[in-house]
């Protein structure tokens, strides 16, 4: 399977708690639900197409229980999200928790990159992960992201957690496609393209 990675993010790089002020506080954060205003039928065709090639989600523990939360409660046979989300495998990294009860989830236990690396070889289209920060750096580190799926929203918070955080390896990305939404979201997706790449535009001076 490909692992792609799908992540709201504003245009200083956050993607802490885009969907309500109650998702993830932690740092004090006081901007949750800052993706809200912005959706649109365009956000949401391209999320329901995303959702129609998937075969199993990779989630970490926050992520998990904000959906859990939610999508269950979701139960129309014909919503593209949900009927996907509670019915498909769900793996869960975490170290924190014991168990997990929503319908084909799983635990991941021992080291996560190897874990990860094993389910990528398993047949199927996609294994989707979406937000997950804490998950999101472990798989940066080791080059497990087949495809970034970033959806750049019209906002700059200041503060919060981003998805390329401080130490982050460098690494070069390849453009594969782009839209935007009628409220002005940049939704891009990128293929890892090796290592970051260096130059200089100083003139010659020979």
């Amino acid at each position: 399977m490909r692992l792609t990675l799908h992540t709201f993010l504003t245009l200083d790089g956050v993607m802490q708690a885009p969907g309500g002020p109650d998702e993830d506080p932690d740092g004090r954060f006081e901007h949750g639900g800052w993706s809200f205003p912005y959706g649109d039928q365009d956000f949401g065709e391209t999320m329901a197409g995303w959702f129609a090639n998937v075969d199993a989600f990779l989630l970490g523990r926050k992520t998990y229980e904000i959906f859990h939360g939610h999508w269950p409660r979701v139960t129309d046979p014909d919503d593209p999200i949900a009927s996907k989300l509670n019915t498909l495998p769900k793996y869960v990294a975490s170290t924190t928790l014991a168990s997990v009860e929503w319908r084909n989830s799983s635990l991941l236990t021992g080291d996560i990159a190897t874990e990860v690396a094993k389910l990528k070889q398993q047949p199927g289209n996609e294994l989707q992960v979406h937000g997950s920060g804490g998950l999101a750096q472990t798989l940066i580190e080791h080059d497990l992201i087949d495809e970034y799926r970033l959806l750049l929203f019209p906002v700059h918070l200041g503060s919060g957690k981003k998805l390329f955080r401080e130490g982050a390896r460098a690494a070069a990305l390849r453009l594969t496609h782009s839209t935007t939404t009628s409220t002005g979201v940049i939704i891009a997706t990128y293929e890892p393209a090796g290592s970051a790449r260096y130059g200089s535009y100083a003139l010659d001076e020979s």
